[in-house]
């Protein structure tokens, strides 16, 4: 172990040329600098934010949702206990292709379509409710305003906000002062604690981008910190926390039902993101990161390491552009910000539809976890009417 620790904490790795970690180990007396160690405080503080989290969905978020009208919707189709699809649905798949199903079919003697039906109807047993979707976007935003309120407050104070060449200066023996301090541990305590809750939070198409989004903030607030980043570290998270509690603020409003809030906090949002993750992140980190520091201290190894990683997060800033220049495009189409479909709760029909939702009599079946009489978990038995008397002003008067 010994060994493995002097070939992971190599100086010629981790530190620019002639500096060693002698040199950072004995400061002045009431100067501090950023050690490995110090990282570890952070795994204590995530499950303290998880428990925190447990306390704040329970007795704050919870509340606030009924006061709503938010309640837990019920699932009045449930699959019938079967051992056999029960296997296949746990151990194999979740979604059986045509192969699948009509050997399923010929083993239980049931209709093909009725297997479908058992699939959808376990499927949406396992899917969260509206009271849950509530309570997770209330702690996120509640926790990325608080992040992003402290970050701005303290880096108003501090030079490499409007100097980013301040970030190199005298690097790496720069001061780690309280706040700093603080600001890093704290927020690498909230995304290991997203890493462990993303296993047991509502399960999202964007689950694969989401972890390696995570595995990608951890290590880098994790690098920068041991080779003392700190100061273009803070300058991250704060770009990356500017636009994440608008997010959560428009899907609290979908939630609740209101929809033109809805539509001007996604809208928001989506400016937001645009400016600090395609503009800003680019222009200023980046920048700064790729070409002063290369000027100023000049690469090595770790320099590589730590700028790959902030290319990996441009990449994904990318991609996520795409998809929210998509949502706002229907928006625009369609008069309202499309839902989050990366969970949403399947068609729960007696009969079989087809791909647009629609049997051979023109009903419609749609699954409402809260409709406006106060009714929850219902089915709701919708005629779709001929092309040639819907409304072209609006999507929702073919219902």
């Amino acid at each position: 172990m010994a060994a493995l620790s002097v070939w992971f904490w190599n100086e010629r790795f981790w530190l620019p040329h002639n500096v060693t970690w002698a040199d950072l180990a004995d400061p002045a007396p009431g100067v501090e600098y950023p050690k490995a160690g110090h990282l570890l405080s952070a795994l204590p503080l995530a499950v303290g934010i998880f428990a925190v989290r447990i306390l704040f969905e329970r007795f704050i978020a919870s509340p606030c949702a009924f006061l709503l009208h938010i309640h837990a919707a019920s699932v009045h189709w449930r699959a019938t206990p079967n051992t056999v699809l029960e296997k296949v649905f746990t151990s194999i798949t979740k979604c059986p292709d045509s192969r699948h199903l009509d050997g399923l079919s010929k083993q239980l003697d049931w209709d093909v379509r009725k297997v479908q039906r058992w699939f959808r109807h376990r499927r949406n047993q396992d899917k969260p409710s509206i009271l849950t979707k509530f309570c997770e976007s209330m702690w996120r935003l509640i926790f990325y305003l608080f992040m992003f309120t402290y970050g701005i407050c303290f880096l108003w104070k501090c030079p490499w906000m409007w100097e980013t060449q301040h970030c190199w200066y005298n690097y790496p023996y720069q001061v780690l002062t309280p706040g700093l301090y603080h600001y890093y541990v704290t927020e690498l305590g909230f995304y290991w604690s997203l890493m462990f809750s993303q296993f047991t939070d509502i399960k999202r198409k964007d689950f694969p981008i989401m972890f390696i989004h995570h595995l990608a903030t951890v290590s880098l607030i994790s690098f920068s910190y041991a080779n003392n980043m700190l100061r273009v570290g803070s300058l991250v998270m704060c770009v990356h926390d500017a636009s994440d509690f608008l997010l959560e603020a428009a899907k609290l409003a979908n939630y609740a039902k209101y929809q033109r809030l809805c539509d001007f906090l996604f809208v928001l949002f989506a400016v937001v993101f645009f400016i600090t993750r395609l503009v800003i992140y680019p222009l200023w980190i980046l920048n700064t990161t790729l070409f002063e520091s290369w000027e100023i201290i000049g690469p090595y190894p770790s320099w590589w390491l730590f700028n790959s990683l902030l290319l990996v997060l441009q990449v994904l800033h990318v991609i996520w552009s795409y998809l929210i220049a998509g949502i706002a495009y229907k928006a625009l189409v369609r008069g309202k910000v499309s839902k989050d479909d990366r969970s949403d709760v399947e068609s729960s029909s007696e009969e079989e539809v087809d791909t647009n939702g629609t049997n051979d009599r023109g009903v419609k079946m749609v699954f409402y976890p809260k409709v406006e009489n106060g009714t929850n978990g219902h089915a709701v038995t919708t005629i779709t009417w001929p092309q040639q008397i819907r409304s072209s002003s609006s999507s929702s008067s073919s219902w």
